[in-house]
């Protein structure tokens, strides 16, 4: 059991989710950021931003960069790989707005077919795709669809929760998410998969930040400077074999996160409208900012579809940004970290990061 979640659990969505990045997200920011040069200034070279993300953000070209690297996390060799291309295309295609998930699944099993036969014959150039492309393409036809709008049922129900009760779910939403991102699964991945933006997508920001900022802060007298940059730009995971020994350290981010993420779903309304990607991301590379950032400017199809339109954002949205993100993690938790150091659960050198 403990090695069926480590490769498909743990190690598939990690791979999943730099597929993303190296296609839907960084696609996003390129376009967004030619589409506001081109407000400012008609030139071509702007228009060349565009359209190349616009190439790089293509269903096609996510499905395939998706299960190529899934391939990758499960050291398939290089004809599965390649094949792989073929599957997550037709996999992300026809799940829909749920393809992501449907990507998972069947790049997993076709990988793994693959993998079976591969160099096991004398036609293995043959041999190896024919397997992978026609029963990746095979499970794409018969259940992309049906696993797609399961998952973008369940995150179309979550963000209508959201809406609906924002305070408990903002809660919810971000315990959760932020709890994800620092265990080792891909929150970014399970994100995109569900299609989470609008006032979830927020929380979900809110509780990675949380979990970011929150460890880089509490920590800082035992991990320093290197530490609030690891952490804090980097990813809060680093903490995983700390909790492991003492669970109670998780505590102060998990109470700061339950009270960011109603304050963003509330108070000050932030939305993730842009790639779903990004709600799972908190501070790491700004690119849960950047995400909001750029749904401000440019909302993503999902995010267009329940409703969302660009906005010029104002002092309060850049003021909600800032201080749900950055200020009130670092604060709060430290706080927090503060009153459970006093009463003991927390010791000196219980947040040390290894060396």
């Amino acid at each position: 059991m403990n090695k069926f979640v480590k490769r498909y659990l743990i190690d598939a969505l990690g791979g999943m989710a730099q597929g993303l990045f190296a296609s839907l997200l960084v696609g996003t920011i390129i376009k967004t950021l030619g589409q506001v040069l081109l407000k400012l200034n008609v030139n071509p070279v702007f228009q060349f931003l565009v359209d190349a993300g616009n190439f790089a953000t293509d269903a096609h070209v996510v499905g395939a960069a998706m299960a190529i690297a899934i391939g990758h996390s499960l050291k398939s060799p290089g004809l599965v790989l390649f094949s792989l291309a073929a599957v997550g295309s037709a996999a992300n295609t026809l799940g829909g707005a749920g393809g992501p998930f449907a990507v998972l699944i069947i790049a997993i099993i076709a990988a793994e077919l693959g993998n079976l036969v591969s160099k096991k014959t004398k036609v293995d150039i043959l041999v190896t795709p024919i397997v992978t492309i026609l029963s990746g393409a095979i499970l794409a036809v018969l259940t992309a669809k049906w696993i797609g709008l399961a998952a973008s049922s369940i995150g179309k129900v979550i963000m209508w929760a959201t809406n609906l009760h924002p305070f408990v779910m903002g809660i919810i939403v971000s315990v959760i998410v932020g709890i994800v991102l620092t265990l080792p699964i891909s929150s970014a991945a399970i994100c995109h998969a569900l299609g989470l933006v609008g006032l979830a997508g927020g929380a979900a920001v809110a509780g990675c930040s949380a979990n970011m900022i929150g460890f880089a802060v509490m920590s800082f007298r035992e991990n320093k400077w290197g530490g609030l940059v690891s952490q804090g730009l980097g990813t809060s995971m680093l903490q995983m074999p700390n909790i492991v020994k003492n669970p109670k350290i998780w505590l102060p981010v998990i109470l700061s996160s339950a009270i960011t993420g109603p304050i963003s779903t509330c108070v000050f309304k932030m939305q993730m409208n842009g790639a779903a990607v990004s709600s799972g991301m908190g501070t790491c590379g700004f690119v849960g900012q950047i995400g909001v950032i750029t749904g401000w400017y440019s909302p993503v199809e999902g995010a267009v579809a329940q409703g969302a339109t660009a906005i010029t954002p104002g002092l309060w949205d850049w003021l909600g940004l800032i201080l749900i993100c950055f200020i009130l993690p670092g604060i709060l938790t430290w706080l927090f970290g503060l009153f459970f150091r006093k009463i003991g659960w927390i010791k000196d050198g219980d947040l040390k990061l290894e060396a």
